[in-house]
């Protein structure tokens, strides 16, 4: 007689995944060896775990990206606004030194489109306006 069958919530697997943990993770997680993860995998999905995870996997890293977005644009987070268009935009901090008595440090974000520039300045004066729904 072999031994009891484990049930796989695919549910908290899928949101493991999207979480970014590893397949062997996720295994010893729920309590089985990768391998039967693997194996239930292909028979449920006929997909490889490797295929499957990389799909979830993107799914979290979108969910993560859309999520940052609203908490910057939506939300008007000026930190996450910042962060987003060093990351997306290829704006920098830019290091400018004065010296008087002592050095005094400035950081500027440097903004090279003329209209991201004009818009970055309304949504951080609370100007811009909500966006619209279709």
């Amino acid at each position: 007689m072999g031994r009891k069958k484990l049930h796989i919530d695919w549910n908290i697997v899928d949101n493991l995944l999207k979480a970014q943990c590893d397949g062997a993770t996720i295994a010893r997680m729920i309590g089985m060896h990768p391998d039967t993860l693997y194996t239930r995998c292909e028979k449920k999905f006929k997909l490889n775990f490797t295929a499957y995870a990389q799909q979830k996997k993107m799914e979290g890293r979108e969910l993560l990206r859309a999520t940052q977005y609203d908490m910057a644009v939506i939300q008007k987070d000026k930190t996450m606004l910042v962060w987003l268009g060093k990351q997306y935009l290829g704006q920098k901090d830019r290091q400018d030194r004065t010296t008087n008595d002592k050095d005094i440090t400035e950081k500027t974000i440097i903004v090279t489109d003329s209209k991201a520039a004009e818009n970055l300045q309304k949504l951080l004066d609370g100007k811009l306006p909500e966006p619209k729904d279709d």
